[in-house]
């Protein structure tokens, strides 16, 4: 079976994969990888440190772990990365199985994450409503109350009591103003699943997004953003037949 790796959002680190979902996976006879991003969960960069190419560096790291292709995986600005990450690894010589973007973020050359969100179609994002700045660097921090509506506005009241309270946390907000440095284009083998119910990431720029860039299948999961605790089987279920195509 397929070797996958999940590369996590904003504020979030490798607690951000329910425990249910990544077992979900296995039993599907896949290995899954789950990390933390530099600064995030466990990992000891400081965060005024962080930017999106030490995000990809490190994706890149855990491709080259194990001589496997993978079935790269990015959630929110997670694609960002795996985007960066997975052009990197491709032009130094590696090979992927595919790059899948679950409700993520898909960047063209030169584009920011903070670019695209800015876009029209990004109008109505609840994460940047609700989001509280401040310092210098500047830094990102989510109120909890802002979650359930936000990111779970569709997660059942069970699911939602599950999620770890340390899986949100503070967000260095200088990689989201990082262009991606990329060839457009490139031949890979991209997926694109759309949120339909997403408030943090607007449907109508998911599809912009995947429209822009060659994306060989998209399906559509009727959730909300965090749909690995929205939707978890039927995720579970498309990514299975994802990988084994």
């Amino acid at each position: 079976m397929a070797r996958l790796v999940l590369v996590h959002g904003a504020m979030g680190n490798a607690t951000t994969w329910p425990t249910s979902f990544v077992q979900g996976l296995e039993a599907k006879g896949h290995s899954v990888e789950v990390f933390d991003l530099p600064a995030q969960g466990h990992d000891s960069t400081p965060k005024e440190a962080v930017t999106m190419q030490a995000y990809a560096d490190r994706t890149v790291e855990q491709l080259r772990s194990r001589p496997e292709p993978a079935v790269l995986i990015g959630h929110s600005m997670g694609g960002v990365v795996v985007t960066q990450a997975a052009d990197d690894f491709v032009a130094a010589g590696g090979e992927l199985a595919q790059v899948i973007y679950l409700t993520a973020f898909l960047p063209r050359n030169g584009q920011s994450l903070l670019e695209l969100a800015g876009s029209p179609e990004g109008e109505g994002d609840q994460v940047q409503a609700n989001m509280q700045v401040s310092g210098e660097p500047p830094m990102g921090t989510f109120p909890p109350g802002a979650a359930p509506k936000a990111l779970f506005n569709t997660t059942s009241p069970e699911m939602l009591a599950t999620v770890p309270p340390e899986s949100i946390e503070s967000q260095p907000i200088i990689p989201f103003t990082n262009p991606v440095s990329i060839t457009d284009d490139r031949p890979l083998t991209r997926r694109y699943i759309f949120a339909l119910q997403d408030l943090a990431i607007p449907l109508p720029l998911q599809r912009k997004m995947a429209g822009a860039t060659a994306v060989a299948e998209t399906v559509e999961i009727d959730a909300d953003h965090m749909v690995f605790f929205s939707k978890q089987n039927e995720l579970i279920d498309v990514l299975d037949r994802f990988a084994r195509s």
